[in-house]
């Protein structure tokens, strides 16, 4: 379970590089590389750039919610193991 958990947050933080990546940074839209004047064409410059906007947003939410899944999980099966603290 941790492993799938693990591997939907690689997912999740490769799929928000890319969504950053797309964004322009002066906040014009989706970047000319990509076929910005198409996407531009297609969903108009304001509900592209709202788009990307809330997929970043979205992304981000949803990783910061699996991390804690994920570290809840490990702390809850790591959390029986008793150290006796004598450094053995």
């Amino acid at each position: 379970m941790i492993t799938g958990l693990t591997i939907l947050i690689a997912i999740n933080c490769l799929l928000l590089m890319l969504v950053v990546l797309i964004q322009n940074p002066k906040g014009g839209g989706v970047d000319s590389t990509f076929g910005g004047q198409g996407a531009t064409q297609m969903f108009g410059a304001a509900r592209s750039t709202d788009f990307i906007e809330k997929l970043t947003w979205g992304l981000a939410i949803t990783l910061f919610i699996l991390c804690i899944i994920t570290a809840l999980m490990v702390s809850n099966a790591t959390g029986s193991v008793q150290v006796d603290g004598s450094g053995f």
